[in-house]
């Protein structure tokens, strides 16, 4: 059978390579390669056998556990796709992924079931449902013809008897980005793969040319490869990518059915993890304040890489970290949307010279900065552009010819290229720097700016544990500037504390006008912002 840059066939030369190898280690239990193989391979044979077809959608809702994994390989070894289905959504919204996402299979956690029998009217194309008992199921299923999930795999076979896949198979992802409903981001699985799995080396943006490239790099005789913890949850893209690029590349990939600093602090201690990889400051500030009381009782010789992707973390918590962890650490920004993968990243040192902005990073390749003429802009203008990426990008949105047609476009020269909406400028050496989404962004006296942008300044104040900054009405400037915050315990943060900080590194009329105080931030699984439930709070607030 021919390799593709297809998932399933990277997971499969992974699993021939090293089948004694641990793959994943979650809360409950590990398993090898060969085991995760034979289980998935199961997993499809249940999936064929209620009817799934080459392109279907089979939806999967539960926490980071093993079950995930196996059920991502086996969705992709039958050329289906995953539905991604965020285990936070209340009845509505899953009623709208269902009737959206067209899934005609379910594969869920047990605690979810009430959830699913609720919606499931919504889509009549879906059939079939096996259930992964977690020890929350009641006495009587409320759909009683779920299969259970262990009984349903011990009756399949193993073996590994599939088609051939295509590198046009579809790979899709549901996002609910910063505001509105989710959307799936629809991509052909070559494409995805040198955009976000492993397919273009960062440093040198040198792309990978056989789908064997990953597994030769492979040392079969080591007893184990780098153990990876990926803190994101799985029905994230940032989860995914975790999981997948430490399988494709014969490692270890230990997960955990919920973020809790403390507990990944105490696995880097006793699994010897070498890699590290969370979502912004939502994950890094609690991680650092949980380091500084039991940081002197851990071993974190072991950690080689202790980097944010999906999301920016702040100087402050960078700077903290390079003085606590070890010096061969090393910490990285990874840039990036589900609508163009990598866009850029930027190693963490000693010697920062951070550009105003959100961050500075070096360009992944196709990425650039666009003027309104769809041009790629020169180094130094000083002029800002929209960030956007050409080469291996999505098919576009499912069901939405409207947005896709509005992100994905093409120039004069018949060149496509993704822009989902962020804005930045080129750098006089060529690097990027990142001012924030443009759907988000506040225009106060005909000033834009951008609220990332302000939110990096204020996350250096010593008394702020999280910030998110909206616009909210304002008779005069049409929008004025608010900072929703969550203090650190103890503390009680003042405007013109926050504002003094914010001024030393924003222009002025980017300063917080006014300030809320909350019990907790908006923000979704992944650690991502939720700018709608924000601005909603926000006004609410300051109408009182």
């Amino acid at each position: 059978m021919n390799r593709h840059y297809h998932f399933a066939d990277l997971f499969e030369l992974a699993a021939d390579a090293v089948p004694e190898r641990t793959a994943v280690h979650d809360d409950r239990r590990s398993i090898t390669y060969a085991e995760l193989e034979a289980r998935a391979n199961r997993l499809a044979h249940v999936l064929q056998a209620g009817g799934v077809q080459p392109h279907d959608h089979v939806a999967v809702l539960a926490r980071n556990r093993i079950e995930w994994a196996e059920a991502i390989f086996a969705i992709y070894k039958i050329r289906a796709s995953v539905v991604n289905v965020n285990y936070r959504y209340v009845e509505e919204e899953m009623r709208y992924l269902l009737a959206n996402a067209d899934p005609v299979a379910i594969i869920y956690q047990a605690e979810y079931e009430p959830l699913v029998a609720a919606s499931r009217g919504v889509q009549p194309d879906l059939v079939t449902f096996v259930r992964i008992d977690d020890g929350t199921a009641p006495g009587s299923s409320p759909i009683p013809e779920a299969l259970d999930y262990e009984d349903a795999l011990a009756a399949a076979s193993p073996e590994r008897d599939f088609a051939e896949r295509s590198d046009d198979d579809v790979y899709l992802l549901y996002t609910g980005g910063t505001t509105g409903m989710p959307k799936g981001v629809m991509w052909r699985m070559e494409d995805v793969f040198y955009a976000l799995g492993g397919g273009v080396d960062v440093f040198t943006n040198v792309k990978v040319t056989s789908p064997t490239a990953l597994v030769e790099k492979i040392n079969p005789d080591a007893p184990s490869g780098i153990i990876m913890l990926q803190t994101a949850p799985f029905m994230h893209g940032a989860g995914q990518f975790g999981l997948m690029r430490s399988l494709f590349e014969g490692n270890t990939a230990v997960v955990m059915d919920q973020f809790d600093a403390e507990r990944v602090w105490r696995r880097i201690h006793e699994l010897r993890i070498n890699v590290v990889g969370f979502t912004g400051d939502a994950m890094a500030r609690p991680l650092a304040d949980v380091y500084e009381q039991i940081g002197s009782e851990i071993d974190v010789t072991c950690l080689y890489s202790f980097s944010s992707t999906a999301a920016v973390w702040s100087q402050s918590l960078k700077d903290y970290f390079r003085r606590v962890l070890p010096e061969h650490t090393a910490m990285m920004d990874a840039i990036g949307s589900t609508e163009t993968g990598m866009n850029g990243f930027r190693v963490v040192t000693n010697d920062d010279n951070q550009q105003q902005g959100i961050t500075t990073v070096q360009p992944s390749i196709d990425s650039v900065v666009l003027d309104d003429d769809l041009q790629p802009m020169p180094p130094g203008t000083g002029k800002v552009g929209r960030l956007a990426r050409g080469g291996n990008i999505p098919i576009g949105y499912y069901k939405d010819p409207a947005k896709t047609a509005e992100t994905f476009v093409v120039d004069a020269n018949g060149k496509r290229w993704s822009i989902p909406g962020d804005f930045a400028r080129v750098e006089d050496d060529g690097r990027i720097t990142l001012l924030g989404r443009g759907s988000v962004s506040i225009n106060s006296g005909g000033e834009k700016i951008f609220p990332e942008e302000v939110e990096q300044a204020i996350k250096a104040h010593p008394e702020v544990f999280d910030v998110l900054v909206v616009g909210i009405p304002d008779e005069r400037w049409g929008e004025t500037v608010c900072a929703l915050v969550q203090p650190r315990p103890g503390t009680l943060p003042t405007l013109e504390g926050i504002s003094e900080v914010a001024r030393a590194q924003i222009a002025g009329y980017k300063v917080p006008r006014r300030l809320v105080l909350t019990d907790s931030v908006p923000r979704h699984a992944n650690g991502k912002p939720d700018y709608r439930k924000a601005k909603a709070a926000a006004i609410a607030a300051t109408e009182r």
